[in-house]
């Protein structure tokens, strides 16, 4: 009975971090939702979201967010304290796509098959934006024409981009509806600012990771949506696995740490 109890002290906890997760998600697609879906549709750079300062979308607040690069100054201060939870927490993009995959028929787990070679892709994209942000003198490749309706605007943005532009757009918007298909295919394998927190999340002081008491059971890797096991490969943090651990397993706090 005691251990009854406790299991479903731990689910209840675990039902109501993950409440705590997805009112976090919706402050901040209020907060920075628009720029995130401007850089989508409207944002007439190549790569969206690092120019914002020399945008002439007036009605997109990239430029406040990005004030002083304050924005990617934080970001990667996050993440070397809580790894890659700005995934998990608070990027719009990854809220659309938590909501994309929920009944996804292809997950694709982290340590099988394809699925091993595929996470690769986002550091690829990565590199591909970086070169033309740095090297190609980050090329504007539309003129975000502006009739006063935001769709009808997002027509004309469309209808009058350059190839270059509609081929990046068509690409994300595809690889993001592919997610309803295959759980969190942007997430897992493509978002390049994924792959730069990725690459800082070793350093964090704080994750979630599996203990010594650890046998392999994968209960945490069957409800995660981004078919991994804690601290592995595109781990984000988000604690929805803390709860089903049957041998309690999985902590959050520092590794090595005291318990």
């Amino acid at each position: 009975m005691p251990e009854s109890i406790a299991a479903a002290a731990v689910a209840e906890g675990g039902a109501r971090l993950k409440t705590w997760r997805r009112l976090t998600q919706a402050g901040f697609l209020l907060v920075i939702g628009q720029w995130s879906f401007y850089g989508i549709f409207r944002c007439p750079f190549v790569v969206p979201y690092v120019s914002c300062q020399n945008c002439p979308v007036i009605t997109c607040h990239g430029r406040l967010m990005t004030m002083f690069w304050g924005f990617w100054l934080l970001l990667p201060l996050a993440a070397l304290v809580f790894g890659r939870a700005f995934c998990g927490w608070a990027c719009p993009g990854g809220l659309v796509n938590d909501l994309a995959s929920v009944h996804a028929p292809i997950r694709l787990a982290a340590r099988k098959g394809l699925a091993r070679l595929l996470p690769w892709g986002k550091y690829l994209l990565l590199a591909a934006s970086l070169y033309i942000w740095l090297f190609m003198d980050q090329p504007r490749a539309n003129i975000p024409l502006r009739v006063g309706d935001f769709f009808a605007s997002v027509g004309l943005t469309f209808e009058h981009a350059d190839p270059f532009w509609l081929v990046r757009s068509l690409v994300v918007l595809g690889l993001v509806t592919l997610g309803i298909f295959v759980t969190k295919c942007w997430c897992r394998f493509v978002c390049p600012a994924g792959g730069a927190l990725e690459a800082l999340k070793g350093l964090a002081l704080f994750r979630v990771y599996k203990t010594e008491s650890c046998n392999g059971c994968d209960a945490c890797l069957r409800v995660c949506n981004m078919a991994t096991r804690p601290d592995e490969a595109n781990c984000t943090n988000c604690c929805d696995c803390l709860s089903v651990c049957p041998q309690d397993a999985i902590r959050l706090g520092r590794k090595g740490g005291s318990r």
